[in-house]
């Protein structure tokens, strides 16, 4: 089955990403604020940085899979949120290894991750204004 002609896949699938992602995030921000050993303040700043973007995005797919599951399937849609999951797993990732290594240059995938995430709402953006799905020939 192709998922992405496949609405009812698309919503299980930015849903479970957006699920998964808020699990780690919560999860993120609770180790964070009880048991993570930071260097020093601008360490845990840029670790609460990433839950934080990492939170907002999850919900941000969960309005993928909504709008996904009430308009039906669309490129445009499921760029949305290829953008926001490789986003998430880049920029975020990017943090929380800067943090948790204390070394800076491993966290050289941040910017490709921002742009990603800036795809996305592009993207979006883009889906609101054109109004295109696949049932309409997009």
């Amino acid at each position: 089955m192709d998922i992405s002609r496949n609405p009812a896949g698309l919503v299980r699938l930015w849903g479970g990403l957006a699920a998964l992602n808020g699990l780690i995030a919560v999860g993120a921000g609770a180790w964070a604020a009880h048991g993570l050993y930071a260097e020093d303040a601008a360490q845990l700043a840029t670790f609460h940085v990433a839950v934080r973007y990492q939170m907002w995005h999850a919900l941000a797919l969960l309005a993928v899979a909504a709008l996904t599951g009430v308009y039906g399937a669309s490129r445009l849609l499921s760029i949305t949120g290829l953008g926001f999951s490789a986003g998430i797993a880049l920029f975020c990732g990017s943090l929380y290894t800067i943090v948790l290594t204390s070394d800076p240059t491993l966290g050289a995938a941040a910017p490709a991750g921002g742009m990603l995430l800036m795809a996305g709402w592009l993207s979006l953006i883009i889906w609101a204004i054109s109004g295109r799905t696949i049932s309409k020939g997009s």
